[in-house]
């Protein structure tokens, strides 16, 4: 990959309401270091504030209301004092220069009535309980250890209440300082729960043709937009992804129609992943956006500057690598060789692992990989 396809990362770019610096995303992790209440802590400011120098932050994934968590120390943006802990992360970021948006997460069916207000059900578009024997439940996100429950179907016009969760938590982010939010519509939450044929069994208008599987996410879309503007709302898809044991029976079509839809409503930008399906999910899918698409998923610095430079895609998102090097963009502008990630801290809940990651000045050489490298885990035995 020529260099001079490097400079193509670091160019401005309009999402929005905003300019970014650089097309560089630090893309949103997961990482469970949040008070049980949900209220942003010190190390959230902290960790936050590294990672400033990236064009733009995709905060982790935020609950909207109080039955949309699923996984412990996680946080929320839906009370004052969350709102007022994400202020101070907010203020962190933009002081150093940076932007961030908010993920707005509902986790729908994967939750348990153990982290629930009142032992309630999880909710869900149909009462599919998620395979037991799916992998993915022995992911180390903190929650209870056994299977989750069959969730229970929401009512019709229970729907249009966690649509107005979904406005209340928009609402929050403007007064929390954020610089726009992102509706994760994407791992198998609540949004594809909704999308997907397997765990979406409707006969009413919420359910059966992808008109009516799309009506959730896009009424979602339409409310936040209408408190703050579309140029304020992104949204995240991971088209024919099976995490989280969802399944769609054609995802070329359903994903299709969903991409136009969002293209009409002037969104401030789509997120794109392909992880690893066996269709062409960016060649199909980003030709009908007309607007600023990120991809994300398994880029290192050469082959996302020249999908950049190519006009494939407008930004590119990563992940592991903003984990374990908090000047990443830094690095990627000057050439520096990478931390290396340490998986066995990506969930624990303290500064381990979170905000002790040196930037490139202060790194040991000996724990270094080159800068077009996928990040690649530390061997435990040299953890210390």
């Amino acid at each position: 990959m020529p260099e001079d396809h490097i400079p193509s990362l670091f160019q401005p770019l309009r999402i929005g309401n905003t300019e970014i610096r650089n097309r560089i995303v630090m893309a949103p992790l997961t990482r469970q270091r949040s008070h049980l209440s949900g209220v942003p802590t010190d190390l959230n400011v902290e960790y936050y504030r590294q990672r400033a120098g990236a064009g733009l932050i995709v905060s982790e994934g935020v609950n909207p209301s109080a039955v949309g968590y699923g996984y412990l120390f996680s946080p929320g943006l839906h009370t004052p004092e969350q709102v007022a802990g994400w202020k101070r992360v907010t203020d962190a970021v933009h002081e150093r220069g940076g932007k961030i948006f908010a993920q707005i997460m509902h986790v729908g069916r994967l939750s348990d009535p153990l982290i629930l207000p009142g032992g309630a059900d999880p909710i869900a578009p149909s009462a599919v309980q998620p395979d037991p024997a799916s992998r993915e439940y022995t992911v180390t996100c903190p929650r209870p250890r056994r299977d989750y429950p069959t969730p229970r179907a929401l009512e019709r016009e229970e729907i249009f209440g966690v649509v107005e969760d979904y406005v209340h938590a928009t609402r929050c982010a403007v007064e929390a300082g954020f610089d726009g939010v992102e509706v994760h519509a994407a791992s198998g939450y609540l949004p594809m729960q909704f999308l997907s044929t397997n765990t979406n069994l409707r006969t009413d208008d919420f359910g059966g043709s992808v008109e009516g599987r799309a009506k959730f996410l896009l009424l979602c879309v339409d409310a936040m937009s209408d408190v703050a503007g579309p140029g304020y709302v992104a949204v995240k898809v991971s088209p024919g992804w099976s995490f989280h044991n969802v399944y769609d029976d054609d995802p070329v079509a359903t994903y299709s129609y969903v991409v136009r839809e969002l293209s009409a409503r002037r969104i401030a930008y789509l997120q794109l992943g392909d992880y690893g399906m066996d269709w062409d999910v960016y060649g199909t899918l980003r030709p009908l956006f007309d607007g600023p698409v990120m991809f994300v998923a398994g880029f290192t610095r050469s082959r996302a500057a020249e999908t950049v430079a190519s006009g494939k895609a407008d930004m590119i998102a990563f992940g592991q690598a903003y984990i374990a090097n908090p000047d990443l963009a830094e690095r990627y502008r000057e050439g520096h060789d990478l931390n290396c990630p340490v998986i066995e801290t990506y969930y624990t809940q303290g500064a381990k692992g979170y905000t002790d990651y040196p930037v490139f000045a202060d790194a040991d050489p000996g724990r270094l990989q080159p800068v077009d490298a996928l990040p690649t885990p530390m061997d435990p035995e040299v953890i210390t």
